[in-house]
């Protein structure tokens, strides 16, 4: 994953033609021969006038300073890029300088290239909430500098304990603007976003037997997408948001379906005695991941999303029970649980399988639209909390508490 890029700036000066130098030309020959060989040439200068940087492809943080803001501003600025592989430094260390203001409630950023001193952007964020404003502005900095979208302004849904039952919460990826989504004093489990959508699927107990309820976020609007007995849980909406993997146990032991996203049309995928659980799909919506103890232990499968066999995927060396898969957006990854004495962590192998790598304690990874970090959860202080981790340089932070409890977390993509 992650190395540290070529950070070079290519500046030329404009060299004049030598049709253009030819004094025995005509004036308007020669204007016009230097014309056109800058047009020829535009494109190549204008890219050489950009800064040629490449993506991080190791665990090396991207040093950047900030100066200018207000304390509040500058918490937030720290967390947003800390977790998306900066580290704040000072001016003289830093490769990037991030200026700004909050005058007369105007927020104003200038990202500068510190060694050349060259200004990236210069931008104003006059509207939106104040921390709204300024994960706008983080995500300008990690997109142009990194050169994919930021992630400071998308939001994740998780269970939270209240009054004794756990409920669904959305919320900021911080942590903060929590706003409660199920009011039912019944359990509830395993959030999951409709793509694209202010929507989730999650399962209820409220109704009796466990089944999947979708509710959409906007006007409130909830419905029953299973009303088989038995178990109905671990919804996962395919990429496309056209499709729902599940696992359903009207046949017997849970298995693992796919139907489409309002329940109907059901496929049976597996057909074992074993336990199916925790079903993810691949980005191109051809294949899903999932676990079984189909040989032995807990493991990680795929199987296609259409039906066929199933097939292992090989997390090498990983002991202790595999569990909870999440497969990244860009295809490349597959995150999940290793859980050995009661202890979980997280860790991470190609899709195609491998040896895996083991990240850091805690359990039910869930990745980012970046295909970077993880939202992940933890014990800490003898309670379930929820944190963001930084792949590449294995950065942690705790998102902001709210309740007592948070766990099952998931990531608007």
């Amino acid at each position: 994953m992650p190395k540290k890029p070529n950070m070079t700036l290519k500046r030329q000066s404009l060299p004049c033609p030598d049709l253009a130098r030819n004094q025995s030309w005509p004036f308007a020959m020669r204007t016009l021969a230097g014309f056109l060989w800058v047009l020829s040439t535009l494109p190549a200068m204008l890219a050489q006038q950009e800064l040629d940087i490449t993506r991080y492809q190791s665990g090396e943080s991207v040093p950047i300073s900030l100066s200018g803001f207000n304390s509040s501003s500058m918490a937030v600025l720290r967390f947003d890029l800390g977790i998306q592989g900066f580290e704040v430094v000072s001016r003289e260390e830093a490769e990037f300088e991030l200026m700004g203001s909050n005058e007369n409630n105007q927020l104003t950023g200038r990202l500068k290239d510190a060694k050349g001193n060259r200004t990236l952007f210069y931008r104003a964020y006059p509207e939106g909430k104040p921390r709204r404003r300024i994960h706008a502005l983080a995500d300008d900095v990690v997109e142009t500098i990194l050169g994919h979208p930021g992630i400071a302004r998308t939001m994740i849904a998780f269970r939270g304990k209240s009054e004794g039952f756990w409920e669904i919460y959305v919320s900021d990826f911080d942590g903060y603007d929590a706003r409660r989504v199920t009011h039912d004093a019944s359990h509830v489990a395993a959030p999951a976003w409709l793509p694209g959508k202010l929507a989730i699927y999650y399962t209820s107990y409220k109704v009796g037997s466990p089944n999947i309820i979708s509710h959409d976020l906007r006007s409130g609007r909830r419905q029953r997408v299973t009303r088989n007995s038995g178990l109905n849980t671990s919804a996962a909406l395919s990429p496309n948001g056209e499709r729902i993997a599940m696992i359903l146990s009207k046949a017997g032991s849970p298995d693992l379906y796919v139907a489409n996203h309002d329940g109907s049309g059901e496929m049976r995928l597996t057909t074992t005695r074993e336990e199916e659980a925790c079903p993810t799909w691949s980005s191109d919506g051809k294949s899903i991941c999932f676990t079984s103890s189909v040989q032995g232990g807990v493991r990680l499968f795929i199987i296609a999303a259409r039906g066929g066999n199933i097939r292992r995927l090989q997390t090498g060396s990983v002991r202790g029970m595999v569990t909870e898969p999440d497969w990244s957006p860009d295809g490349k990854w597959i995150a999940f649980t290793s859980m050995t004495g009661g202890k979980g962590r997280i860790c991470v192998v190609e899709s195609t399988g491998g040896e895996a790598t083991i990240l850091t304690t805690g359990e039910d990874p869930c990745w980012a639209p970046n295909s970077r970090n993880l939202v992940f959860m933890r014990e800490k202080n003898g309670r379930k909390t929820l944190s963001l981790l930084d792949v590449p340089t294995k950065q942690v932070k705790d998102i902001r508490q709210t309740i007592s409890e948070q766990s099952q977390p998931s990531w608007a993509h």
